[in-house]
This record gives structure tokens, C-alpha cells and sequence, in this order.
């Protein structure tokens, strides 16, 4: 009997052992499966940078160094030329171009995501993701609809209701996101799903809320936004051409191709080559004029008598230089646009601060194992790849542009005005016309 009962007992052990070992894998199995997994498959799923056949096999005599500095000197100056294309299109073709970059980009970045964590069982995840683009685009661009054309809002008999109700409205469709990721949690993956949740709303931070900036940063006049893009694209091409030829000093681990030459070369190039730039463009009034609706072309409109900031003035030179100058029979003052100090400021930041959007890039594509965001531009990589700098300087111009430049103009003023109810705008008018006739700037009427 003992011994019967004693073999009864150690079957029961391995039973339990057993049933705890199936527990125990169960569990494990279920933590693994909502974990992110980095491995070489994000890389092939969204794509790297590959030079197309003909252009490759055309190529195939040259060292891969070389090959791969002439595929990338072919493919930005294509891009450089599309860029001029695109100015001479005006600005409707810049804002649409900046859309449409903007989504690309938030594509790419949320496209790594779906790889990392891998959501293609839950598919109503991605549509979630587009639907908080849609949401932030109707807030921001709405924003900057209704500081611009309020005018011509004012005329269409439903949008004024938009108008007045755009945050609330925003907010609405925020909020309808937001249930809809709550209602969408499954409990295998809860910890993907909130992951992807912040993932999105950082690839909104660095995208949407940027590209609304180079917008915004448009309407003050061109040149506030063909400028910085161009400083950058100058830094990165030059930085290129110095490391390329001269580099011989590491700048920094997380981009062990960076070097300390091509970090100084590029940013001696970029404040030398945007003030020759800026020369020829504070000439043009197409560039330095700020975009405006006008209410009697009906149209918008970039032709204005151009302000100080784009107008020669002279200076005054410490005595010291006054001195030699006068000794050397020349003039005592120098004159040049005050547009040129500005340009200097933003071509320092382009040039030191700018490049550290890219080695942020770059560890966050080493983070997870890929050369580049994807493999639409030879020699490039993907569109993120070509403008994680550019975000960076946008955010820059429009602070500096509030900070130091942004003065209220009649048209910016009268664009708010128009938005008033019609009694507001009569008790302005009156109070208006009480303070010219108190200053004596207005006669009263006879």
C-alpha cells in the first residue's frame, strides 16, 4: 500500500511540474509576443537605399566610394532643380509640395513602427495612425486658413460657422480618435498598442506641427523659406564634399562617416554661400514681399514696396576702421542689407546646430538596425533622410521670425478685423476715427 501511494504521489508531481512548465511557457510566449522585435526584417520591409539597374550597371567601372558620389551628386541636383521648379510655380506649389512631403515623411516614420512592432493583425491600427494626420492637419492648416483668408471666408455663408467653432471642431475629431484607440485595445497587445500610440503622436510632434511652421514662415515672404531650406541643403552638400575630399577626424559616434572637416568646411560654405544668396534675392520683391490676400485681385498677391529689411542701409564702422578706411580713400560707412545680419544668425544655427538633426536621425535608424528611412531617392535614402534637418530650422526661422522680425501690417490687421462681427466693426471704426481726430492726424469734418 505505501509503495503504491508513493508512486501515486510522484505522478502527481510530474503533473503539476508539467502543467506549470506549460503555465510558465504560456506566459512567456505572451510576453514575447507583445514585445517590439528589432532585427534586419525592418530593414527589407521598408526598404533601403539601392541606385537603379541602368544607373548601377552604368557605373559598375568605379570604386564604390566614387560610384556612390555620383549617384548622390546626380540625385541632388535633380532635386535642386525640381526645388526651382517648384518656386517658380509660386506658392500654391510650395504648400502643396510641403503637404505632400509631409506625408510622406510621417509615413516612413510610422511605416518602421508597424515593422518594429509588427501590427498587421490589427489593422484598423493603421487607419487609426492616418486618421490623427487627418485630424492634425485640419487643425493646423485651418489655423493658418483663418489668420490668412479670413476675408474671403467671411463671404462663404457656412465656413464662418468653421471659423468660429475650428479649435472645438479639432478638438471633437481628436477626441473621436482617441475612443476609437481605446475601443480598439486587445489585451495580447496592449503594450504594442500603446507603443504605436506614442510612436504616432511623436512622428505628429516632428512633422505635422513643422511643415504648419514652414507655412507659416512662407506667408511672411519667400525668402523666409527658401532661405533656410537652402542653408541647409548647402551645409549638407558641402559638409559632404569637404569630409569626402578632406575628411580625416571623426565628428561624432553615432555618424562615423561625419568629420570634423566636413563639419567646418560645410559651415563656412553655408554662412558665405546664403549671404551671396540672400544678395541676389533682397533684390527680387517676389521673394521679400509677404504672401497677402488681396480683396481687389482676389488673388493672393507678392508685390508690395519692400520694407528697410530688404533695402540698402549704411552703417557706421567702430573708429578704428574708420581710421584705415580714411587713410585707404575709402568710405567711412558700408553699406548693405540689414536682411544680411538675420541671414548670418540662421546660417550659424544651420551650420551648428542644424546637423545635429541628422545624427538624432541617425541614432534613431541605428536604434533600429536600417541605413535610411526608405529608398525613394538614390544615393539618398528615403524623403525623412533628406529633411530631418530641414524640421529642425523651420522651428528655428519661425521662433526668430516672432521674435525678432514679425511686425503687425495693415493687411495682417485688417485680415482680423474682417473676422469681427459687423458691430464690432463699427464700434472699432468709431474708436478708430476718436483716436486720429484727438491726435489731430484726422480733421474733423466741416
Amino acid at each position: 500500500m505505501a509503495e503504491t501511494e508513493l508512486r501515486r504521489r510522484l505522478v502527481e508531481e510530474e503533473k503539476a511540474s508539467e502543467s506549470e512548465g506549460e503555465k510558465y511557457m504560456r506566459v512567456n510566449e505572451s510576453e514575447t509576443d507583445d514585445k517590439p522585435t528589432v532585427n534586419d526584417d525592418i530593414a527589407k520591409t521598408i526598404g533601403q537605399d539601392k541606385p537603379p539597374d541602368a544607373l548601377d550597371q552604368a557605373l559598375s567601372g568605379l570604386p564604390p566610394r566614387w560610384k556612390n558620389w555620383v549617384i548622390r551628386g546626380i540625385f541632388t541636383w535633380l532635386m535642386i532643380g525640381g526645388f526651382c521648379l517648384i518656386i517658380y510655380g509660386g506658392p500654391l506649389a510650395l504648400m502643396i509640395t510641403t503637404f505632400l512631403v509631409q506625408v510622406k515623411c510621417f509615413a516612413e516614420i510610422i511605416n518602421i513602427g508597424y515593422a518594429v512592432y509588427k501590427m498587421d493583425n490589427l489593422p484598423w491600427f493603421r487607419s487609426l495612425s492616418w486618421y490623427f494626420l487627418v485630424a492634425s492637419n485640419y487643425f493646423f492648416y485651418g489655423e493658418s486658413l483663418v489668420e490668412q483668408f479670413g476675408v474671403v471666408i467671411n463671404r462663404v455663408d457656412f465656413l464662418p460657422f468653421l471659423v468660429r467653432y475650428h479649435r472645438l471642431i479639432s478638438f471633437a475629431m481628436y477626441i473621436i480618435g482617441f475612443v476609437w484607440f481605446v475601443l480598439s485595445l486587445v489585451k495580447k497587445y496592449y503594450l504594442r498598442q500603446f507603443s504605436l500610440f506614442a510612436w504616432t503622436h511623436v512622428a505628429l510632434l516632428c512633422v505635422v506641427t513643422q511643415s504648419y511652421l514652414i507655412v507659416q514662415n512662407m506667408f511672411q515672404g519667400l525668402i523666409w523659406f527658401i532661405i533656410p531650406i537652402m542653408m541647409v541643403i548647402i551645409n549638407d552638400v558641402m559638409a559632404y564634399v569637404f569630409g569626402f575630399f578632406m575628411g580625416r577626424t571623426p565628428l561624432i559616434k553615432l555618424s562615423p562617416k561625419k568629420t570634423w572637416e566636413g563639419f567646418i568646411g560645410g559651415g563656412l560654405a553655408t554662412v558665405v554661400m546664403s549671404l551671396g544668396l540672400s544678395y541676389i534675392m533682397c533684390q527680387v520683391p517676389y521673394f521679400v514681399c509677404p504672401i497677402e490676400y488681396s480683396t481687389e485681385l482676389e488673388r493672393m498677391t507678392m508685390s508690395c514696396e519692400p520694407s528697410a529689411l530688404f533695402r540698402p542701409q549704411e552703417y557706421a564702422l567702430p573708429q578704428t576702421f574708420t581710421t584705415w578706411r580714411r587713410i585707404l580713400y575709402m568710405k567711412e560707412t558700408v553699406t548693405f542689407y540689414p536682411f544680411f545680419i538675420h541671414c548670418f544668425f540662421m546660417s550659424l544655427f544651420a551650420s551648428i546646430i542644424g546637423p545635429f538633426g541628422g545624427f538624432f536621425a541617425s541614432g534613431f535608424k541605428r536604434a533600429f538596425k536600417i541605413k535610411d528611412f526608405g529608398d525613394m531617392i538614390p544615393g539618398h535614402g528615403g524623403i525623412m533622410d533628406r529633411f530631418d534637418c530641414q524640421f529642425l530650422m523651420a522651428t528655428f526661422v519661425n521662433v526668430y521670425i516672432h521674435s525678432f522680425i514679425n511686425i503687425p501690417t495693415p493687411g495682417k490687421l485688417l485680415q482680423q478685423v474682417f473676422m469681427l462681427r459687423p458691430d464690432e466693426q463699427l464700434e472699432l471704426f468709431h474708436s478708430l476715427e476718436d483716436s486720429l481726430l484727438a491726435r489731430g492726424i484726422l480733421q474733423p469734418p466741416a
